[in-house]
């Protein structure tokens, strides 16, 4: 799976949250963004963003004078921040979830910026979509389950720790479906080896 950092983009360019925000739409023109981060005051202070959005909705919708209006006034912060390793898959649903459309790449300091344009044009969704990789995956795991516990026995810790891996695969892969899954193959394992069960629940 690609990650964060994988996609973003590298060249970020920042704001002091005291500028007015004709300097802002100024600078967003000149470089054609459509968001600045706001720079953080000292080590412990949050990061903010400040989008076209913001300058939209809460400068040019009320007729105010952008070069008497500083962005502090109209920026988010602190605002959601995204890790370099996670998963473009989980980015996208955080930006789902939350409504955002980009947000800056953070680990220990300002990395990145991930938008939902990098999402739709650098990742590999539609070559490799999750669901059918994940499906991949979960066979596999399956195979491999039954092979070890035909080698080991239904009752060994191999075979259980087999099984483990596919329950964790089967469950990112109903929270990915929002679908609760009704049998989980290693229930459907049990129904021909009884034993295995039996082992699991008494194995601490």
């Amino acid at each position: 799976m690609l990650k964060a950092a994988d996609i973003m983009t590298t060249d970020v360019v920042t704001i002091r949250g005291s500028a007015t925000v004709a300097d802002a739409v100024k600078l967003m023109k000149q470089r054609s963004l459509r968001a600045l981060i706001v720079e953080r005051r000292h080590d412990q202070d949050a990061y903010g963003i400040v989008t076209e959005t913001d300058i939209v909705y809460n400068v040019a919708a009320f007729g105010k004078d952008p070069s008497k209006v500083r962005v502090y006034e109209i920026m988010t912060k602190p605002c959601i921040a995204i890790n370099p390793d996670l998963g473009v898959e989980y980015v996208a649903r955080l930006f789902a979830n939350t409504g955002i459309r980009r947000a800056p790449v953070i680990k220990d300091k300002l990395l990145g910026i991930i938008s939902v344009t990098d999402i739709l044009t650098k990742s590999d969704f539609v070559e490799k979509p999750k669901e059918t990789t994940l499906a991949g995956e979960i066979q596999k795991a399956i195979a491999a389950a039954r092979a070890i516990c035909s080698e080991k026995g239904p009752t060994s810790r191999e075979c259980a720790a087999a099984w483990d891996i596919v329950e964790e695969l089967q469950a990112e892969a109903a929270h990915q479906r929002a679908k609760r899954l009704e049998k989980t193959a290693f229930e459907e394992y049990c129904e021909e080896f009884p034993e295995a069960m039996e082992a699991r629940m008494y194995d601490v």
